[in-house]
C-alpha cells in the first residue's frame, strides 16, 4: 500500500508544493479517472479527453511551487477540466467559424472577453435546464432562487405545504446537478 495513500488531499498539496513527485502520484492516482470520466461525458472523444487530463496533471506540477488552493482539491481539478473542455468547445467553433467564412486570420479574443462567453455559456446551460423542470417544480425553483423567498413564504404563496416545497427544491437541485455536472452547479450556487 502507498504510504500516501492515507493522506488527505491538503497534505498532498503541501508535499506536491515541495516538490515531492510520490505525492503528486498519489494525486494522479485519486483522480485521474474520476478527471477523464467527467471530461469524456462532455467532449464524447477518448484522445482530446486524455490530451485534456493530462494537461491539466501536467499544469498541475509545473506550476506545483506557487499553487495555492483556496477550494478543495477535487473542486478545483474539476474547474480546470471544465474550463478546459469551454476552451476545447470554442476552439472548435472558432475553427469551424474561420473555415466557414474563408478568411485568413482568427482574432484571439481577450481574457476578459472569454471569461464573459463562459459565463454567457454557464448561464444558458442553467437556463435551459430550468426550463425543462416541470412546470410546478420549476414555479418553487423560481421563487426559492430568484424571488428569493423562504420554504414557508413559497408554500403560503401557492398553498401547498412547506414539505411540498422543500421535497420540489431537493428534486430540483438533484435535477440540476445530474443535468448539469457538480461543478457547474456549484459555479450556479456560488455566483447567486
Amino acid at each position: 500500500m502507498n504510504i500516501y495513500s492515507t493522506h488527505n488531499d491538503l497534505e498532498l498539496v503541501a508535499l506536491l508544493k515541495e516538490g515531492n513527485e510520490a505525492a503528486f502520484a498519489e494525486i494522479y492516482e485519486r483522480y485521474h479517472r474520476l478527471l477523464y470520466l467527467y471530461a469524456y461525458r462532455k467532449l464524447k472523444d477518448d484522445e482530446d479527453t486524455k490530451d485534456l487530463v493530462q494537461e491539466v496533471f501536467t499544469w498541475l506540477w509545473n506550476q506545483r511551487k506557487n499553487f495555492e488552493l483556496k477550494t478543495t482539491l477535487a473542486g478545483y481539478l474539476y474547474k480546470m477540466v471544465l474550463n478546459r473542455v469551454f476552451d476545447i468547445f470554442k476552439h472548435k467553433n472558432i475553427v469551424h467559424k474561420y473555415i466557414e467564412s474563408g478568411q485568413h486570420f482568427i482574432e484571439i479574443d481577450s481574457t476578459e472577453t472569454d471569461y464573459l462567453i463562459r459565463e454567457k455559456d454557464i448561464a444558458g446551460l442553467i437556463a435551459r435546464e430550468i426550463a425543462a423542470m416541470p412546470p410546478k417544480m420549476r414555479e418553487i425553483f423560481e421563487l426559492k432562487n430568484k424571488a428569493f423567498l423562504s420554504t414557508k413564504e413559497i408554500a403560503s404563496q401557492l398553498e401547498i405545504s412547506e414539505h411540498t416545497v422543500s421535497t420540489q427544491l431537493k428534486r430540483a437541485s438533484k435535477h440540476l446537478r445530474t443535468k448539469l455536472g457538480i461543478v457547474v452547479w456549484l459555479l450556479y450556487l456560488l455566483g447567486r
